[in-house]
């Protein structure tokens, strides 16, 4: 009698299957390291606790018992993701993107003109460096800017933030502080 030859018939054997998913789950947390966003991570640890149980447990090697357990290990991760949001303020719930970035401050560290230069930014995350350009002028080494155009890739464009006009409120402001000011001098002298 002449066994039939059935393809990828080592995959059917149970510690085979485990030792594949742990790798699996292994590669995917190693890619969530490398590329962090999210993307992988409840995946990864679904496949690598799955794995690891089979391995542990040959019984439960079987592909439905690891399809079980990819299922009920990748809805707990998901829910300890959410539930602890390990990526972000809370509610957040999704990586930034290029429009998220203006507003934000940071100091130059090349200096910027209108052709190049390069910023670190305070709050910018896993790689807070960025190519800049400014809107006008240049701006030195060391001095504080402010984002005002994201630009849609690793450029943007910055503006000093000492070079930035006042707007009416502000000037109202300053017209106040002047008089308090002027107030208090007339009745020191007046005393």
């Amino acid at each position: 009698m002449v066994t039939p030859l059935v393809p990828l018939q080592g995959l059917a054997d149970p510690g085979t299957l485990s030792l594949l998913l742990v790798l699996a789950g292994l590669g995917l947390t190693l890619a969530e390291a490398l590329a962090p966003g999210a993307h992988f991570i409840v995946v990864g640890v679904a496949l690598l606790l799955a794995g690891l149980i089979g391995l542990l447990f040959p019984p439960a090697a079987s592909p439905l018992i690891a399809a079980g357990l990819v299922l009920a290990f990748g809805a707990a991760a998901l829910w300890v993701y959410r539930e602890f949001d390990f990526y972000g303020g809370k509610g957040s719930g999704q990586t930034s993107d290029s429009d998220s970035l203006k507003g934000k401050t940071g100091r130059v560290t090349e200096r910027v003109t209108e052709t190049g230069g390069q910023i670190k930014l305070d709050s910018g995350g896993f790689n807070p460096y960025y190519s800049a350009r400014s809107v006008h002028g240049e701006i030195e080494e060391g001095d504080e800017v402010i984002v005002v155009d994201p630009g849609g890739g690793n450029v943007v464009t910055v503006e000093s933030i000492t070079g930035i006009d006042t707007d009416e409120i502000d000037r109202e402001l300053a017209r106040g502080r002047r008089e308090e000011q002027r107030e208090a001098e007339t009745e020191t002298e007046r005393a």
